[in-house]
């Protein structure tokens, strides 16, 4: 493994011709000369230790982990961040009312005496990155292969607390190249951060779903935070009156200069997961089940969600946060399965393996590779729809989701093994998930989801895997016949009606003193197990065994990958680790007769806006400032407008949401945001030709808060540069 590490190292310093436009989430630690070189001549002006360094202050201090998935960046010396409106959207519907709706409103805290504590809301700062790739590769030495899917995750766990413990560290080791290397990431966590500002949804979400994953977007996805320490200058543990502003060892400037078709633009974030190693079996077991039933099931939630939230602000922001994580993923897994088949991504996958098995002939240990792949994936696939319609169908009715969930406390209760003290860990967590379940838990919506879900699960998996004779033949005795809609409609009525889980004093009851008895009588709690033990009597074996099995030819091929292409530009998939990200603002012609301009500007704001629409109003003060052209230093000098929006060649995904899109000398330009509907295969293949990032323009952003906000002590905290 030592070789192979070696290799990875030198791989990321040599050039980068052989790869397509600007494909490349890179390891920031790992940059070689000759990928620096190509950075520079692309436009870049930072030295390599501006970028980063583990002795000096540079720009990877600026950038932290947002929240549970996100990025955020440090604009100010009072530790001030810019993220996405979607990143900060749960923490902005947490802190929103009917009385004081910041969700419909907007907020913005004119003095940090007014910003909004945030419970729960934590970012990471990135301290160092070390290669372990040899211990972890010994510990594994003594784990039979088809044992270490369900072992590496406790080896890891059990390395990263090692090393983090009495450090005041958090610690998390993370695999690469499909395990052929291991490096362990070190991070400070501030648990005070605030919320300082939001536009008012029309704005962060403007063009709602129909604008989601599109060129040209008009959305002002931005909100503003800001991150504290202890009084001693210490990572803060929890809100403290006494707690002070962040104070960076490095915050990024801003620049209102404006942007050109062709500049350099660089991206620093957090991606969260790419499969670009995916093999051709993988991509049809996609396009075939996953995908589409996962977006058949999400659509249906979504519906039922979405017919409650348009008669009700309290309903709708009481399911907002929600419904826009479900919403994202549903037209993105769509677009997806489209974009590989349109692009023969398959086709592509299976030359490149072709060329392997010639590369590998004389080569033993990689005989029958693909024969042995393509036998694991024929075992699997006729259980393939079954997880999907058990975990997005099921478990997407948030009752079974919670009853489900009971199990843990059931099994404290019933064993043996257990003390009062695990009995008593296992309540107070149940608590805790309960508070979250009726928090977001929306009655009318969640009858519809369960009727829905219930009776696609029979329609559509394969009859073996149905639990018929612990839930539908009751089903048919008691409701009627296991075909029609209204039996199932019957069904989610009488659960809800009866479920001791809604009913808030014998909830309090059961908690206070839980009976087993009780809650094995519960009909929410019936209907999630037998759903629940279905799944991990029939399906999860096989899931299991697929998995521990693809995990080993993933290795071994990636391992072959190393080998073939020794010498060219490897990065490894994403996995919330930071990566850097360069290319360049541009323009681009999504099909025949079409031209997207680089830019979007408040103008097409105005031919999108339909006053009262869900997706398309505007706040009345934008409109006002639209028509009295008021857009102060922030005006684009080419367009006589306000630029909205960008798109650069740059490749990011999930998890960029709200990272910083740099110009060549490292000052904020913009906020990552979103991909383009066209190259939406990205996770799997990158489109060299149609990928691009759509990000907020940061001058939208300022105009917004100055402006319409009217938060200029926001503006003062910035170093706004010109040049």
């Amino acid at each position: 493994m030592k070789k192979i590490s070696a290799l990875l190292i030198l791989s990321l310093s040599l050039s980068l011709n052989n790869v397509k436009a600007d494909e490349g989430m890179f390891l920031i630690h790992l940059i070689g000369e000759k990928t620096y070189a190509d950075m520079v001549k692309r436009g870049l002006k930072l030295s390599k230790d501006q970028l980063y360094s583990i002795n000096k202050n540079s720009i990877k201090d600026a950038i932290v982990l947002f929240g549970g998935g996100c990025t955020a960046e440090l604009v100010s010396k009072e530790g001030l961040l810019f993220t996405n409106h979607h990143c900060g959207y749960d923490n902005i519907a947490s802190s929103s009312s009917v009385s004081h709706n910041y969700l419909r409103d907007g907020f913005w805290a004119k003095s940090k005496q007014e910003e909004i504590v945030c419970p729960g809301l934590s970012v990471q700062f990135l301290i160092k990155i070390e290669d372990v790739t040899e211990a972890v590769t010994a510990k594994l030495k003594l784990v039979a292969q088809n044992e270490i899917t369900t072992k590496l995750p406790a080896i890891l766990m059990e390395m990263s607390n090692k090393a983090s413990e009495g450090t005041g560290f958090e610690v998390r080791v993370s695999s690469f190249f499909k395990g052929n290397q291991f490096l362990q990431f070190t991070y400070q966590r501030y648990k005070d951060v605030r919320l300082v500002g939001a536009p008012p949804e029309s704005i962060g979400k403007f063009g709602g779903d129909t604008d989601n994953w599109e060129w040209p977007r008009h959305t002002g996805d931005f909100s503003i935070f800001r991150v504290y320490m202890d009084s001693t200058g210490k990572a803060s543990t929890e809100y403290k009156a006494s707690n002070l502003p962040y104070q960076p060892k490095h915050f990024l400037p801003v620049s209102i200069k404006g942007l050109n078709d062709g500049d350099y633009a660089m991206i620093y974030g957090y991606p969260g997961g790419t499969n670009r190693y995916e093999t051709s079996f993988g991509i049809k077991l996609k396009n075939d089940i996953d995908n589409p039933s996962l977006v058949k099931l999400r659509e249906a939630r979504l519906k039922f969600m979405l017919a409650e939230m348009v008669k009700d602000p309290a309903v709708k922001i009481k399911l907002a946060s929600s419904y826009a994580g479900i919403a994202n993923y549903w037209k993105f897994f769509d677009g997806e399965t489209k974009q590989l088949i349109k692009h023969n991504v398959i086709g592509l996958k299976q030359k490149e393996e072709a060329a392997f098995v010639i590369w590998a002939k004389d080569k033993p240990k990689y005989n029958n590779l693909f024969d042995s792949i393509k036998a694991n994936y024929d075992a699997w696939t006729p259980y393939a729809k079954s997880k999907v319609y058990f975990s997005e169908g099921i478990m997407g009715s948030p009752i079974l989701a919670f009853a489900s969930s009971l199990k843990t406390l059931e099994t404290a209760l019933t064993s043996t093994a257990n003390s009062q003290e695990a009995i008593n860990k296992a309540i107070v967590s149940t608590k805790s998930n309960y508070d979250r379940f009726i928090k977001g838990e929306n009655i009318a919506s969640d009858k519809n989801i369960l009727a829905h879900v219930l009776k696609a699960f029979v329609m559509e998996v394969e009859g073996y895997q149905i639990p018929f004779d612990d839930f539908y033949k009751r089903i048919k005795t008691n409701y009627g016949s296991i075909n029609e809609e209204l039996t199932y409609k019957r069904f989610s009525e009488a659960l809800f009606e009866n479920s001791f889980i809604l009913n808030e004093s014998k909830w309090n009851a059961f908690i206070a003193k839980p009976d087993t008895g009780i809650l094995k009588r519960d009909i929410a709690y019936i209907t999630a197990r037998a759903f629940a033990d279905n799944y991990n009597n029939k399906c999860k074996p096989k899931f299991d065994e697929f998995n521990a099995k693809n995990y080993g030819f993933q290795n071994l091929y990636l391992k072959g990958i190393l080998d073939m292409k020794k010498g060219s530009v490897l990065y490894p998939d994403a996995n919330q680790t930071m990566r850097v990200s360069f290319g360049n603002v541009k323009s681009y012609s999504p099909k025949d007769g079409v031209k997207y301009s680089e830019v979007c500007t408040l103008s097409g704001v105005m031919e999108k806006y339909v006053p009262g629409d869900y997706e398309f109003d505007a706040p009345a003060k934008l409109i006002e400032l639209i028509n009295a052209k008021d857009y102060g230093q922030y005006v684009d000098t080419k367009t006589n407008d306000i630029v909205v929006s960008f798109i650069t060649t740059n490749d990011i995904t999930g998890g960029n949401s709200g990272s910083p899109v740099l110009n060549s000398k490292g000052e904020l330009i913009g906020l990552a945001f979103d991909g383009n509907y066209e190259a939406l295969s990205h996770k799997i293949a990158f489109d060299g030709e149609l990928n691009r990032t759509i990000c907020l323009d940061v001058r939208y952003l300022l105009f917004i808060v100055d402006k319409l906000g009217g938060a200029k002590n926001i503006i003062d905290e910035l170093i706004l540069s010109k040049k």
